[in-house]
C-alpha cells in the first residue's frame, strides 16, 4: 500500500475477517508513506500542472521509486493498482481476478490526480469503485483488500459462502432466514423448513432470479441460462 495517510489503514487491519487473515498467516499488508521516496528536500510529493489550471499533481518520481523498491523486495512481479475515479469499475469478477495474485501494490493518490507517466508506465490497473470522487485513493483501497482478502481460502468459516455471493453466481444472492420461524406473524418460507434439499436449492435459485430481475436486470444480460431457469425468469417476468 502507498498512501500519504498510512495510519488510516491501522483500524481496518486490526479488524475482522482482515485481521483474521493475518493472523492464519493467509496474508500480509504492508503500508509505506511514498512522501519517505521524495528526493527533494521538503519531501513534497506534488507539483503545479503544467499548462496552468486548479490544484496540484502528484509527481512521479516519488511513486516511480517506491514501487521499485518494492517490487525488489518481492518475490513475484507485483500488479499496480491505481485508485482512481477514471479508472475501471470495480466489480465482483475483478475481485476474482486480484485474489489469485501473488503481489498487490496499491497506490492512493490525493490533489488533483497523477503525472500520466504515473498511469502510462507505473500502473497495470486502474480502478475505480464508483462513478463519484473521494478526497483519496485509501478508502478505495480498504474496499477492494476487503473483497479481495475474504476470497482467499481459508478466509471464512464456510468454502462456500463465497461462492454463493450476490455477484458471483452472476446474479443477486437469494434471501436468507434464521430462527425463529415465525416472528410477529412473518413466517419462513415453508420449503426452507422443509428438509427437501432438492427444493430448497430451486426455491433458491428461482428467488435469485426474481431478485436479479427486479433490481439489476442488467445482470442477467450477460448469464447463460439454463432451461430450467429461463422458466422461471419467464414466471417472475409475469408476476405483478
Amino acid at each position: 500500500m502507498l498512501s500519504l495517510f498510512p495510519e488510516m489503514f491501522s483500524g481496518v487491519f486490526g479488524s475482522s475477517i482482515l485481521k483474521k487473515t493475518q493472523e492464519k498467516g493467509l496474508v500480509e499488508y504492508h503500508v509505506a508513506d511514498f512522501r519517505e521516496y521524495a528526493e527533494n528536500k521538503h519531501r513534497r510529493v506534488d507539483d503545479y500542472p503544467y499548462g496552468g489550471g486548479a490544484g496540484m499533481v502528484l509527481t512521479p518520481q516519488p511513486l516511480f521509486d517506491a514501487v521499485e523498491d518494492l517490487t525488489l523486495k518481492s518475490d513475484a512481479k507485483p500488479r499496480v493498482v491505481l485508485l482512481c475515479p477514471q479508472g475501471e469499475r470495480f466489480t465482483q469478477k475483478k475481485a476474482e481476478e486480484l485474489s489469485r495474485e501473488q503481489h498487490l501494490i496499491f497506490v492512493c493518490g490525493h490533489y488533483e490526480g497523477y503525472d500520466e507517466r504515473i498511469r502510462e508506465n507505473l500502473a497495470t490497473d486502474e480502478i475505480s469503485i464508483g462513478d463519484f470522487v473521494l478526497t483519496g485513493g485509501e478508502l478505495g483501497a480498504m474496499v477492494i483488500i476487503d473483497s479481495v482478502t475474504r476470497l482467499l481460502p481459508g478466509a471464512l468459516g464456510n468454502e462456500e459462502s463465497s461462492v454463493r455471493d450476490s455477484y458471483s453466481s452472476g446474479m443477486l444472492e437469494h434471501p436468507h432466514y434464521t430462527r425463529p420461524a415465525d416472528f410477529r406473524g412473518m413466517k419462513v418460507p415453508d420449503v426452507l423448513l422443509s428438509g427437501n434439499h432438492k427444493h430448497i436449492e430451486e426455491w433458491r435459485t428461482k428467488e435469485s432470479l426474481r431478485r436479479t430481475w427486479k433490481r439489476r436486470p442488467d445482470l442477467l444480460e450477460s448469464r447463460d441460462l439454463t432451461k430450467q431457469e429461463k422458466k422461471w425468469l419467464e414466471e417472475v417476468k409475469k408476476e405483478k
